[in-house]
């Protein structure tokens, strides 16, 4: 995908996010790989629903400004870290959706996929990161998870979920609040029912088979 077409997905999911209520304010972010030193972003304190692809920077991997009238968000350093971890991803989305960012409020993880299909797609599990303060704290704290998550659940933070472009973050950040919702909805009735070991491996195979999630887990 090149630059041009990155920053049209850039500033589509930016939208998205707000008008699926998974933002507010100036809360979330977005940003896109397009060179080894090249990373177009959305800027701090601007409404996702305002974002259109005049408003995105560029930032470098230090995360300076290397082009575009708006600054950095103060959030830069986590999708730096997911970029230095992960070389095969394009694209990283911080969000807060309701019922995902519900969970982690609770101190809950999904530690179990509720439905088979969310097996193939985010793998067994998506972890909670405890609770660190923006900025460098919060990068340590969710660099042991990178390598072999695609989706992380933040502890009062929201989530962030990663792949090779915008729409496939983006995607990944819907499954997420999904599942929340379901675990959240079946709560109530006694709680989600575990998926047999047995199928969870079989659908782990059928995950590496087609070369989706991490190099790692493949």
């Amino acid at each position: 995908m090149n630059e041009s077409r990155t920053r049209r997905a850039v500033a589509e999911v930016s939208r998205l996010l707000h008008e699926r209520g998974w933002v507010a304010n100036h809360d979330g972010n977005v940003s896109a790989r397009v060179g080894p030193d090249r990373i177009v972003c959305t800027p701090t304190a601007i409404s996702k629903r305002l974002i259109v692809e005049d408003l995105l920077i560029v930032v470098d991997a230090e995360g300076r400004l290397v082009a575009g009238r708006g600054r950095p968000f103060s959030e830069i350093g986590l999708h730096l870290a997911v970029y230095r971890a992960r070389r095969d991803v394009g694209a990283v989305v911080h969000a807060h959706p309701p019922h995902a960012t519900a969970l982690g409020c609770a101190g809950r993880g999904i530690d179990a996929m509720p439905i088979a299909e969310a097996v193939v797609s985010l793998g067994e599990r998506i972890p909670l990161v405890e609770y660190a303060t923006p900025g460098p704290d919060a990068v340590k704290a969710v660099e042991p998870f990178l390598a072999l998550h695609d989706a992380l659940l933040l502890a009062s933070h929201g989530t962030i979920a990663y792949g090779a472009d915008p729409e496939v973050a983006l995607l990944r950040t819907e499954l997420v609040e999904h599942l929340s919702r379901i675990l959240l909805c079946a709560a109530p009735l006694g709680g989600a029912c575990a998926l047999p070991p047995e199928s969870v491996a079989t659908l782990l195979q059928a995950r590496a088979k087609a070369g989706i999630g991490p190099p790692g887990r493949r």
